[in-house]
């Protein structure tokens, strides 16, 4: 949603707004607060929006009423970010009136935007960060890891000089309902005070971002089989290479990936069989807005990579994940935006859904077209994203022993394994991974492929029926 919708429903008539501002969703964006909040409790949602990607704080219109705000909470409000907060976070705070009942309150609006730097509460030392629905509060590790991760922030608001592309610019005004396109940009943090644009206004609306940025391309190649060959033996069926503005990008690689992915006979929405992608779309769109959103742009001389094979579909973004990840679990991933300002665009433009949430997304896509789910893999300077068309009998998971169940993982997600392999990420003697190994052989669930018993090559993989 980020905060469209938010922002029409401010500019609606007195008698309008209060149902509303009411009706909408708590989100990544937009959170309200009753009347009767503090400043101090109120800047903690300031200060996990400006640790995100800003925000809307509504205070006056909360669980299901609006009660406005007093005359000393609207002061309070207007001093909260000097009083409360450090850094001072960049907010402005103004007041609309809403009809409820018999009565007129006003009610405050705080537009938060992206911070430069980490903010804490001033006197509780304490670093928020906006997930979701919620503020979440950070530990030690998470708060050097924000820090580390506004660094690189940094890297979109480095000026940069470009031509815009103007029909862009205004769409995107049109999009979030303003009427000034060079005032959005600047209140986005992609124009600088002095009128300057930067690297990030560029990416986003750039007539031609790569003569100045030539790594920020999306390629997609398309791999006969289900290896990546090499020299004469390498069989490309295409590849190419998307660039422009990212919005551009976005759609035009999108429609790449559609062309260029295999399909599958099943039963469609309609009741009636016919030609699916190979992994939802839902899936893969997700996989490559996180990937263009959230990759490093400042690591120059690599791209995304968009890897299509007759049986997955790989994304390989330039940059690690940003923020403290436990990758033994991606859908419980903490949200740290590498690009908070792009990221916020492509939310206006409702592209994919934001970095927690489209995992989460990814996975209950997989898995509700009955295949394997989500593969990241962090090397030291990127992240690959596998979506596999494999599919995965989940009922007789659930059944399988919790060794069993870790053994099948490691193997759907590599594709193969070698014994050895299986023994080093499990943990346990060789006899024991030999053991298990054939008894799941035994009950049917995975095939050994080798030559001879000391076959240095022979590796494990899930038995397809």
């Amino acid at each position: 949603m980020s905060t469209i919708l938010v922002e029409r429903a401010l500019q609606l008539p007195p008698e309008e707004i209060a149902d509303a501002l009411l009706g909408l969703a708590e989100s990544q964006w937009f959170e309200r607060k009753g009347g009767r909040i503090t400043a101090k409790k109120a800047a903690e949602t300031a200060i996990a929006f400006a640790n995100a990607e800003g925000g809307v704080l509504v205070v006056g219109a909360s669980n299901g009423e609006v009660d406005g705000v007093a005359p000393k909470l609207l002061n309070d409000l207007q001093q909260m970010a000097l009083d409360h907060t450090d850094p001072v976070v960049p907010a402005r705070v103004d007041v609309v009136d809403a009809d409820y009942g018999e009565q007129r309150h006003k009610v405050a609006v705080v537009r938060v935007a992206v911070g430069d730097h980490v903010v804490h509460a001033t006197k509780a030392d304490k670093v928020f960060l906006r997930v979701g629905d919620e503020n979440r509060e950070l530990t030690y590790a998470q708060r050097r890891e924000l820090t580390f991760d506004r660094g690189q922030a940094a890297y979109e608001r480095t000026p940069m000089e470009g031509e815009l592309d103007t029909k862009l610019t205004e769409s995107y005004a049109e999009a979030v309902g303003a009427s000034d396109g060079w005032r959005l940009l600047r209140a986005r943090g992609l124009v600088l005070d002095d009128d300057r644009t930067t690297v990030g206004c560029v990416l986003l609306f750039g007539v031609q971002p790569q003569s100045q940025l030539p790594h920020a391309h999306v390629r997609v190649v398309r791999h006969r089989g289900s290896t990546a060959e090499t020299g004469i033996r390498q069989q490309l069926l295409a590849d190419v290479r998307v660039e422009g503005p990212i919005p551009h990008q976005l759609v035009e690689a999108r429609r790449v990936i559609k062309e260029q992915l295999p399909v599958r006979q099943a039963l469609g929405t309609d009741g009636r069989f016919g030609p699916v992608g190979i992994v939802p779309e839902d899936a893969w769109m997700e996989g490559l807005v996180n990937a263009v959103v959230h990759r490093s742009y400042s690591i120059s001389g690599d791209h995304i990579r968009v890897s299509v094979f007759d049986d997955r579909i790989e994304f390989e973004s330039p940059g690690r994940f940003p923020g403290v990840v436990d990758l033994a679990d991606p859908p419980a991933l903490t949200r740290f935006a590498r690009n908070p300002r792009i990221a916020r665009v492509c939310a206006d433009l409702r592209f994919g859904q934001e970095l927690g949430e489209g995992i989460r997304r990814m996975f209950e896509e997989m898995r509700l077209a009955g295949l394997a789910d989500p593969d990241f893999h962090q090397t030291a300077g990127s992240v690959r994203l596998t979506l596999r068309a494999s599919p995965v009998d989940r009922a007789l998971d659930d059944r399988l022993p919790a060794r069993w169940r870790q053994a099948m993982q490691i193997i759907r997600d590599s594709g193969r394994s070698s014994t050895g392999e299986v023994e080093d990420a499990l943990g346990v003697s060789r006899p024991v991974t030999i053991r298990l190994l054939r008894a799941m052989e035994e009950a049917g669930l995975l095939t050994w492929v080798g030559n001879s018993g000391k076959d240095p090559r022979a590796y494990w993989e899930p038995r397809v029926e």
